[in-house]
């Protein structure tokens, strides 16, 4: 095999803006590591996935990097969409982590989500979503008028 011992060693083979959205990740989560944020984004883009539908999924699957729409996009949508606290309780189940950490995870990973989404797609991502979803993006609640 020839290489070039020259050339830099990459150390994650993502594009750059993959890796702008793990950093970001990673400063908001306080994550000691670039590894622990990538994984809270796998977590929560895919429980995500298995969330939304139609236009909104297709909507923020471009506005987000190749990698991370991959992630999102390959998880089959849910029959019975998830309340913000059951989507914590489900994500906590699947990877074993405590609710406060997983909690932590997805407010971590929804800001960077809704920086990439901007607010008029996150705003309609949050009606789809049932109860719950608006704080974990770090917004009010949205309710609806009597």
């Amino acid at each position: 095999m020839i290489s070039d011992r020259h050339a830099p060693l990459q150390p994650h083979p993502y594009g750059a803006a993959y890796e702008q959205m793990l950093e970001k990740v990673r400063y908001e989560g306080a994550y000691p590591t670039h590894e622990r944020a990538e994984e809270a984004v796998r977590l929560v883009l895919a429980g995500l996935g298995r969330q939304l539908t139609g236009d909104e999924r297709v909507a923020l699957a471009a506005c987000l990097p190749l990698e991370a729409a991959r992630v999102l996009a390959a998880q089959v949508p849910d029959t019975q969409p998830l309340t913000g606290w059951a989507f914590v309780k489900d994500l906590a189940a699947r990877s074993g982590a405590s609710l406060a950490t997983t909690r932590w995870d997805t407010g971590a990973v929804f800001a960077a989500v809704a920086a990439y989404a901007g607010p008029d797609l996150t705003t309609r991502i949050l009606h789809q979503l049932p109860a719950g979803h608006a704080l974990l993006f770090g917004r009010p609640e949205l309710t609806q008028a009597a």
